[in-house]
């Protein structure tokens, strides 16, 4: 069994770094902010509400309100992140209903399906709703307690007095500040989605995905570091950040730039010819400007000194470490190619197979026509249909459920036997059992054998029989077909062929299920059997 290149399971981890990020985040500031407590005389916090004779207490007014503003908005960043907008991206239920009303408006109605839709938004307007009410009270309760020596003056009331405009705190103000920041991160989320349906869809996809992966990971920490520096005021100076925030991606940015586009470009060529050349010095170009914080020298000079940096130091470092994981890298691109040419082949090879079993079809109600049978003649015409509609609908798919091949193999079955039943000495048993039949199977990939099977095994002149089993278990999928074997006419043109069906069978196979079939094939004078396991 030749071994294929199986088609690639990266996937785009994005959504996991930035949950990674977002809890690191979390975590060094709620230290950082008990370290500063830790650090910091309670002087300093009591004392506006001792001046304005206020109670205080520390963990009331100044632990619980700022602990408690950071847990519910992370909480709500989890919630959103882990539920609300997977539920809002990926209704299977939903996608499913909709996959079915193509097929059959009797089965659901389009009004049930709206339905579904509008109680999807529904919800996704509670949930939002509930959040901004959740956090933005917390956020108001946290602001009281914690600027309680503030609102302690008669009347003060949360609610708008006419009487004192300055009664009231700013209550909307908090609800609008959540509102907006879900808003930004709905926004930020829609572009996320976008760009990983544009990797998905990509022709070199597992290249981009990679690509994509390496930036991802680089973020995490990059922004770890500038939390943590910040949260533990290990560096005060506002420069270093701002430093910090454009240097170290530009310089990021020319490594992906080299190790991904330009060198896997550029070959075996050198890199002082015009294309190679060009385009490395327009992209260290571009990339050195943001390396002008560096310096405190004129514009131009500040410059020109970053250009030199990423052209001089930065390729250099990015080209060893090519070097050294060059067959790695280029590897993906190989195997793009290389899947690209097994999904071109197994379209390929699904349009040898159609064809060939609709003219057989095509026949067998040509036999059952003149036989003058108007009943019969309708029968095998709504099985036909129902077998058309699988081809319009499913084979066209990569994976269909396992029922709907079983159903497509019981039509063709029964035409058979319509077009043979006229004939005592041609005995059809079929035994398809499908308990179990919980998988998703290739379209099309089990009709081809049974076809063959009717295609040299029934004779008009001598006594024929096939016999069919389908059995499942929880990870296979077993499948046998037997059929009598008869002596070709000498002049008979089928005599050589082998079957075009049964080969598409072993080159299907290979492409879809690489190493995770079993082929037994069996001949002797009177009978030819082959049995097929597949691991599901």
């Amino acid at each position: 069994m030749n071994r294929t290149i199986a088609p690639g399971n990266s996937k785009i981890k994005w959504r996991s770094h930035e949950i990674t990020l977002v809890t690191a985040t979390a975590i060094l500031l709620l230290t950082g902010y008990l370290w500063y407590l830790g650090s910091t005389a309670p002087g300093q916090f009591s004392a506006p509400f001792i001046n304005n004779r206020v109670p205080f207490n520390f963990f009331k007014n100044v632990v619980l309100p700022d602990i408690s503003i950071g847990l519910f908005t992370y909480a709500a960043y989890l919630w959103l992140s882990l539920y609300t907008i997977p539920r809002l991206l990926f209704p299977k239920k939903v996608e499913a209903g909709m996959s079915k009303i193509s097929v059959s408006f009797k089965k659901i109605s389009f009004q049930g399906m709206a339905k579904k839709i509008v109680k999807e938004y529904v919800w996704l307007f509670i949930q939002l709703a509930l959040i901004i009410l959740i956090v933005g009270i917390v956020n108001n309760v946290a602001t009281y307690y914690r600027h309680e020596w503030l609102f302690n003056y008669p009347g003060f009331s949360i609610f708008f007095n006419k009487n004192n405009p300055k009664s009231q705190m700013n209550i909307g103000g908090d609800f609008f500040a959540v509102a907006a920041s879900i808003g930004m991160y709905g926004l930020y989320a829609c572009a996320r989605e976008i760009i990983i349906n544009l990797l998905h869809s990509s022709k070199q996809r597992e290249y981009n995905v990679s690509v994509c992966n390496k930036v991802t990971v680089f973020l995490v920490p990059f922004f770890a570091i500038a939390v943590f520096l910040q949260a533990f005021k290990v560096i005060h100076d506002t420069q270093f950040f701002v430093s910090y925030c454009l240097a170290v991606p530009a310089i990021f940015a020319m490594f992906i730039s080299n190790v991904y586009w330009l060198f896997p470009l550029k070959g075996d060529d050198l890199f002082t010819r015009k294309p190679t050349l060009t385009r490395l010095l327009i992209t260290s170009f571009i990339y050195a400007v943001p390396l002008m914080v560096f310096t405190h020298e004129a514009v131009p000079l500040s410059f020109l000194l970053g250009w030199a940096l990423q052209l001089f130091v930065v390729t250099p470092l990015t080209w060893l470490y090519y070097k050294a994981n060059k067959e790695k890298i280029l590897q993906l691109k190989i195997v793009e190619s290389a899947l690209a040419k097994s999904k071109t082949d197994l379209q390929y090879l699904r349009s040898q197979i159609n064809p060939h079993f609709l003219f057989n079809v095509l026949n067998t109600l040509y036999g059952t026509a003149l036989q003058e049978n108007a009943e019969r003649s309708a029968e095998g015409i709504q099985k036909l249909g129902d077998m058309m509609r699988f081809m319009l609908h499913e084979n066209n798919l990569d994976f269909i459920e396992m029922t709907k091949e079983v159903e497509y193999l019981k039509n063709y079955i029964a035409l058979q036997k319509l077009r043979t039943q006229a004939s005592p000495g041609i005995i059809i048993e079929d035994s398809i059992n499908e308990q179990n039949c919980n998988h998703r199977i290739a379209p099309m990939l089990l009709i081809p054998l049974v076809e063959n099977a009717f295609k040299h095994g029934i004779s008009l002149q001598e006594k024929s029989w096939i016999k069919i089993s389908l059995t499942c278990t929880q990870k296979n999928i077993l499948f046998e077909v037997r059929n009598s074997v008869h002596e070709k006419m000498e002049n008979d043109p089928e005599k050589e062929r082998s079957g075009i069906g049964f080969k598409n069978v072993m080159e299907r196979l290979k492409l879809i299920y690489p190493d995770k079939f079993q082929v037994s094939v069996n001949r002797d004078e009177n009978e030819f059997f082959v049995k097929l396991n597949i691991e599901a």
